[in-house]
C-alpha cells in the first residue's frame, strides 16, 4: 500500500499520559497473560508487524503463538508468505516423510525476493519448536504452517503439474495449456502479462478458470494424502487469483490490493474448513493487513484488508487484531525493489506519532496495551500517524512516506510497543548467512 504524510497527534501529552496509565509491562511471556485472557475463545488472532525485517516482531509473535497453541488449542499458523514455500515448511514441521533433513535445508529453497521475510533464523527457531511440539501427536492433530499470499503463480503451477502427473492425466493437459499460455510473458512476476492484458483483457483467464474448475470437480476422486489434495486445490486458487492480480496491476486504484487481501481471507476459510468446525488460527502479517483498514486512510482509497474482512464476516467467532510498533532500532530491508538486502538504521519516531507518544509514556520500556481501555478517550479518537516499514525502506524519506493516519483503538484490539528493536537474521543472501546467531534459538 501507499503510505502518506503522517497525521500527527495534537494531544501528544494527553496521549502519552493515557498510554502510560493504561498499558502494562512486557518483559517476558508471562506478561502476556492479560492478552491471553482478552483473546478468550476467539478463533482468529491476527498478529501484525510494523516491518518485515525486525527480529523482535518475529520472536514476540512466536511467544504469543506458542501460548495459543499450548493453552488454547490453535490448529494452524497462516502467514503473509507463498503457499508452495510455506507448505514445505508445514510438512517439515509435521515430520512428514522426505520433508527435509533439517530446517536449513528447507529454508534455503526460499528464493523469491524478499527472501529474508521467511528464510531467517527467527522462523527457523519457531518451526523447529513446532516440529518438536508436533512429535508424537496424531497426524490429524498436528499444528500446521501455511502461506496465504497470491504471488506464487509459477511455483503453484509447477506443484500442480507434479501432482497431476501422478494422479490426473486429464487435468494435467489443462495445466500444461495454462503454462503454455503464460510462457511468452517471461518470469517477471506478471509485469509483462499485466502490460499485455491492457490490450487483450482476457489473455489466459479462461484457461486458468478451466483448470480450477476441473480440479475442483475431481478433487473428491483423488486418493492420495488428504493434505496434498487440499494443497493442489489451493495452488489452483493461487493460479486463478494471481492471474486476476496481474491484470489488475496495470490499472490504477485499489483493485490489485483488494484481490490480494480477499485471496488471503478466502484461503483462511479453506484452511478453517479443512481443519474442522472447532479450528482456531493465528495469522502473521504486516500491520497494514491485520489492522482494520476502516480505521485508516486506506478506506478513502477504496482499499479493504484482512483485518476488516474478518471482522465483517466472522466477528461472532471472535477476531482479535494485535498491532506492533517501535520507537527506534534497525531493520532488514532494501533501498529499492529487488535490490541488495541491507541492515538499515531506523530513526527515532517523529514527534506527534503514535510511536513517539508511546516512547514518552513507556520511558524506554516495552509495553502491552489492550485497546478497550482507551476506546472511549477523546484524545485517541482522531487519526494519529502510525509507522509502517515495507521491504523497501529509505529512512531519509520516512517522515513523508512511512506513517499511516490511524484511529488506533479502532484499528487494533491490542498493541505491543517495543521501544528499541533490531534487525532479524537472514539465512542466506549474505556471505556469512549460514552462520547461526549467537542467541539462537532466541529463547524458544
Amino acid at each position: 500500500m501507499k503510505t502518506t504524510n503522517p497525521t500527527l497527534s495534537v494531544n501528544s501529552n494527553k496521549v502519552a499520559e493515557l498510554l502510560g496509565r493504561t498499558s502494562s509491562a512486557l518483559e517476558n511471556s508471562e506478561d502476556l497473560d492479560p492478552l491471553m485472557d482478552y483473546i478468550g475463545d476467539a478463533k482468529y488472532v491476527l498478529l501484525g508487524e510494523a516491518s518485515h525485517g525486525t527480529h523482535e516482531y518475529y520472536t514476540w509473535r512466536a511467544k504469543i503463538t506458542q501460548r495459543l497453541i499450548q493453552e488454547k488449542g490453535f490448529a494452524f499458523v497462516a502467514v503473509e508468505g507463498d503457499w508452495p514455500d510455506c507448505y514445505r515448511l508445514n510438512r517439515y514441521a509435521k515430520g512428514y516423510l522426505n520433508s527435509g533433513k533439517d530446517i536449513y535445508e528447507v529454508l534455503k529453497d526460499f528464493n523469491r525476493w524478499p527472501t529474508w521475510m521467511w528464510a531467517n533464523w527467527e522462523i527457523a527457531a519457531f518451526i523447529d519448536w513446532l516440529k518438536t511440539y508436533n512429535t508424537g501427536i496424531p497426524r490429524e492433530m498436528k499444528v500446521g504452517f501455511y502461506g496465504l499470499d497470491v504471488y506464487s503463480f509459477r511455483e503453484s503451477m509447477q506443484s500442480i503439474i507434479q501432482y497431476l502427473q501422478k494422479n490426473d492425466p486429464q487435468a494435467l493437459e489443462l495445466a500444461k495449456k495454462v503454462m503454455e499460455c503464460f510462457e511468452p510473458y517471461g518470469h517477471d512476476e506478471g509485469q509483462t502479462y499485466a502490460r499485455a492484458s491492457a490490450f487483450v483483457p482476457e489473455m489466459c483467464e479462461k484457461d486458468v478458470i478451466n483448470l480450477l474448475t476441473e480440479i475442483r470437480s475431481r478433487v473428491e476422486n483423488y486418493n492420495s494424502d488428504a493434505e496434498n489434495v487440499m494443497s493442489t486445490e489451493q495452488n489452483a486458487f493461487v493460479a486463478r487469483n494471481a492471474e486476476k492480480y496481474y491484470r489488475a496491476m496495470i490499472k490504477r486504484g485499489a483493485a490489485s490490493w483488494n484481490i490480494r487481501d480477499e485471496h488471503m481471507v478466502s484461503t483462511l476459510q479453506r484452511l478453517m474448513k479443512y481443519h474442522g468446525n472447532a479450528a482456531k488460527t493465528v495469522v502473521w502479517e504486516h500491520n497494514t493487513h491485520i489492522g482494520d483498514a476502516r480505521a485508516t486512510d486506506m478506506a478513502s482509497e477504496g482499499m479493504v484488508n484482512v483485518g476488516q474482512l474478518l471482522r465483517e464476516q466472522f466477528s461472532n467467532d471472535g477476531v482479535v487484531a494485535v498491532g506492533f510498533g517501535s520507537y527506534k532500532g534497525s531493520v532488514v530491508a532494501a533501498r529499492s525493489w529487488g535490490a541488495e538486502t541491507r541492515k538499515i538504521k531506523i530513526p527515532n519516531a517523529v514527534e506527534g506519532s503514535w510511536e513517539n507518544d508511546f516512547h514518552q509514556a513507556a520511558q524506554g520500556k516495552n509495553r502491552l496495551l489492550l485497546m478497550h481501555k482507551i476506546r472511549e478517550e477523546k484524545c485517541v479518537a482522531s487519526p494519529i500517524g502510525h509507522r509502517a516499514i515495507g521491504v523497501v525502506y529509505n529512512p531519509e524519506h520516512e517522515r513523508f512516506g512511512n506513517y499511516v493516519p490511524s484511529i488506533m483503538p479502532k484499528r487494533y484490539d491490542a498493541f505491543i510497543f517495543l521501544d528499541q528493536t533490531s534487525a532479524l537474521h537472514p539465512i542466506h543472501l549474505e556471505p556469512d548467512g549460514n552462520q547461526v546467531p549467537e542467541t539462537y534459538p532466541f529463547g524458544m
